[in-house]
């Protein structure tokens, strides 16, 4: 019997520029989901507050108000008393004033104002989860663990991360001046970049060889499984040869909505669970699992991770790994793992609040973990290799004899012109390569068997 669905907002975010929107999900366990997935915890909706808790409260919201060396007005210390509230929670939990719904249901739909980031807190400090593709923070360079020590001159220590996105956001065409420190760099850098309005198509696809597609996610948004499901048609639809692998990119994806990642993990696989959340409350405890209509259930695959590859992103490269559907190739994953709810408030503001974890079909749970790639390929260029004189073959010397099958033996088409610099796409390519020609070899070598028979 088919559970009840109930409406449930949910959040897969980094910080309040990630996205939102309604997932439906079944409230009842399903069959597929683990037993021990039933949600702990106390789950009445009676609040008892101590009473001497209280009074301190008042207490200090009063000295505050008489003491304090500026005037400052009730609703300001009660908005900033909430916002401690969740702060001090976990570092995705927050207080949403109405422009900060606003500015999300926007980032829902991938229309925003600003420089296309991704932010969090490592260590307690201010951290570039991801740029987004093809903006202002993409070209100028930004990386997923850049550290950024100032916003217009003003250090980010102490700084809330709702604070660094009211800084970073503004109308298009101002400037916003960074200081960045690289991952393993000795000096910060100061770049000045242009907001702009952020309208990203979150993916992109093209033919990297013949037979071969790759697919880019870069944030998961209310239209990214419609928009992927048009490319995987259009792939299929370029080239005289049929599909013969996908490279799915989720690299610096710092994740989206729960549907959408949901959606695109069900257009690779053909049937089982997809993921699953639990929480302390019933609503938290849901199930999400593929359907039958897949437009590439077979289709060799290679997913590419790193470490901004985050949340939502995280929950489709878990789920095709888990189903041994494709072979996940990077560098370990971000890590986050917790769901976020929004909550709308009476006045039209609202809260981000965590309330449940989500496992991969097998049960783990990746918070502050991280998928762990079934090849680990860290990031680097063919060009540098090739400078430092390695891989020479006799071919490359001058004068080499020339072999007699040289001018009748096809020449072998290679990945690194379509993969330029990116060393990892590059491996990924010749995975897949290398894969077919494993399984032509063995189609060939069972034909040879059956048509030869016995004697």
């Amino acid at each position: 019997m088919r559970a009840r669905r109930t409406p449930l907002l949910l959040m897969l975010s980094l910080a309040p520029l990630a996205l939102q929107a309604p997932a439906w999900a079944e409230t009842d366990t399903p069959a597929e989901m683990p037993a021990d997935a039933a949600p702990q915890g106390e789950t009445g909706t009676s609040v008892e507050l101590d009473l001497d808790d209280v009074r301190t409260f008042a207490e200090v919201f009063e000295r505050i108000k008489r003491t304090y060396v500026d005037q400052v007005d009730d609703a300001t210390l009660l908005r900033n008393a909430m916002r401690g509230m969740l702060s001090g929670l976990d570092p995705h939990s927050a207080y949403l004033d109405r422009e900060d719904f606003e500015q999300l249901q926007e980032a829902t739909e991938g229309e925003f104002s600003g420089i296309g980031i991704q932010i969090g807190e490592e260590e307690g400090r201010l951290t570039v989860i991801a740029p987004i593709d093809d903006t202002p923070a993409a070209r100028a360079g930004l990386q997923p663990h850049d550290r950024i020590l100032a916003i217009d001159g003003t250090a980010t220590d102490g700084m809330s991360l709702e604070d660094a996105v009211d800084r970073l956001r503004g109308d298009a065409g101002t400037p916003v001046t960074l200081t960045i420190i690289h991952e393993g760099a000795g000096e910060p850098r100061e770049v000045t970049l242009e907001r702009a309005e952020i309208s990203s198509r979150s993916v992109s696809s093209r033919m990297l060889a013949p037979g071969y597609g790759y697919l880019r996610i870069s944030q998961f948004q209310t239209r990214t499984a419609d928009q992927a499901r048009e490319a995987i048609a259009s792939l299929r639809g370029q080239g005289e040869q049929p599909l013969q692998g996908v490279i799915l990119d989720l690299r610096n994806n710092p994740g989206g909505i729960l549907d959408g990642a949901v959606d695109v993990a069900d257009l690779f696989l053909g049937q089982g669970l997809i993921v699953y959340t639990k929480g302390r409350l019933p609503d938290s405890r849901m199930s999400f699992s593929a359907h039958a209509d897949t437009p590439l259930a077979d289709t060799p695959m290679v997913v590419l991770i790193n470490g901004g590859t985050a949340s939502a992103a995280e929950i489709v490269s878990g789920a095709l790994q888990n189903h041994h559907r494709a072979i996940v190739m990077g560098s370990e994953s971000f890590g986050k793992g917790s769901v976020q709810s929004v909550m709308p408030l009476d006045n039209g503001t609202g809260l981000k609040l965590t309330t449940a974890l989500y496992y991969t079909p097998d049960g783990r749970s990746i918070q502050a973990e991280g998928i762990v790639p079934d090849v680990d390929v860290q990031q680097g260029h063919l060009e540098i290799a090739r400078s430092a004189g390695l891989r020479i073959r006799e071919s490359d010397l001058s004068g080499h004899l020339q072999n007699a099958r040289d001018r009748s033996r096809p020449e072998s088409s290679q990945a690194t012109p379509v993969a330029g610099s990116d060393y990892q796409l590059g491996e990924a390519l010749n995975l897949l390569r290398g894969l077919n020609a494993l399984h032509q070899r063995d189609a060939t070598h069972d034909d040879h068997h059956a048509r030869g028979g016995s004697g």
